[in-house]
């Protein structure tokens, strides 16, 4: 119980503004957060907490470019990651498929910043005795290809239909590139398509599975960095060149390293926009 009023109306009267001050100045820092999503795709499998965990040198990269603490909010189901884009609920948006990230340049004012490198394509195996020798010659062969839905299940779909075959309607889709090698090895199939950023594709590992690579899609944008319209020209143009410089130093390096990432190369939106083009062609 107070036993002086007056004294307690003069205390209140001091400490009231600061509360208030604190509160605003608490609501200020929370909306300075920049708010960077995160989606691997279809075929990633990694929880939340370990995309947050993956990404959060990246993200720091970000925040150092940009003076301002930086949230990872993990998407891992593409009807959010899409809602999020066209609700403008990111500021920057790295997404593993890429053409989410093309529409979002298209169609909701977003802006590239920078892409993961090497670009990646579709890499087509088959059997080393398989008598195919193009892609031209897959027309009516057994197809095994990644998830219809995923960015690679769409490039190797793209490159088929431009070489007359109509993979979206009579491959074979599985979750897994594992189970493309497995239905190859066994001939259970007769073409596979694959990554080619996949362990699997490289020449060794390829002739120890007794298979041959037949040919590849026209390569394509990778895990590109987007942003929201809201970040100013200075804004996006200190991010990106904080990641085109991490390849250049070992702290740098150590960041790609931790999030599995090659290196980063400028974005190009008009690369962004004549993908979707080629994936929607009919």
């Amino acid at each position: 119980m107070n036993r002086n009023p007056a004294r307690a109306r003069a205390v209140s009267r001091v400490l009231l503004p600061l509360v208030l001050f604190a509160g605003a100045s608490g609501a200020a820092l929370a909306a300075e957060k920049i708010v960077l999503a995160v989606c691997e795709g279809t075929f990633s499998g990694a929880s939340p907490a370990e995309l947050v965990d993956k990404y959060r040198p990246v993200a720091d990269v970000i925040g150092k470019a940009l003076k301002s603490p930086v949230v990872i909010s993990p998407v891992c189901d593409f009807k959010r990651l899409e809602s999020g884009i066209k609700e403008d609920r990111f500021d920057f948006v790295m997404a593993r498929p890429s053409d989410y990230s093309a529409r979002a340049i298209r169609d909701s004012g977003y802006r590239s910043v920078a892409q993961v490198v090497p670009d990646v394509s579709c890499v087509y195996v088959v059997p080393k005795d398989s008598p195919l020798k193009s892609l031209a010659e897959v027309k009516g062969k057994k197809v095994a290809l990644p998830d219809k839905s995923s960015y690679m299940g769409q490039l190797c779909i793209a490159e088929l239909r431009d070489n007359g075959c109509d993979a979206a309607n009579k491959a074979q889709f599985v979750k897994e590139q594992a189970v493309v090698m497995y239905q190859l090895k066994e001939k259970n199939v007769d073409v596979g398509g694959m990554s080619s950023h996949s362990k699997a594709v490289d020449p060794k590992a390829l002739e120890k599975a007794g298979l041959r690579e037949l040919g590849r899609s026209r390569p394509q944008p990778y895990f590109p960095v987007i942003a929201s319209r809201r970040m100013t020209d200075a804004q996006v143009d200190a991010v990106r060149k904080e990641l085109l410089g991490l390849s250049e130093s070992p702290a740098g390096q150590a960041v790609l390293a931790k999030a599995g990432l090659g290196g980063y190369a400028p974005g190009s939106e008009q690369k962004m926009k004549d993908l979707l083009t080629w994936l929607e062609k009919k």
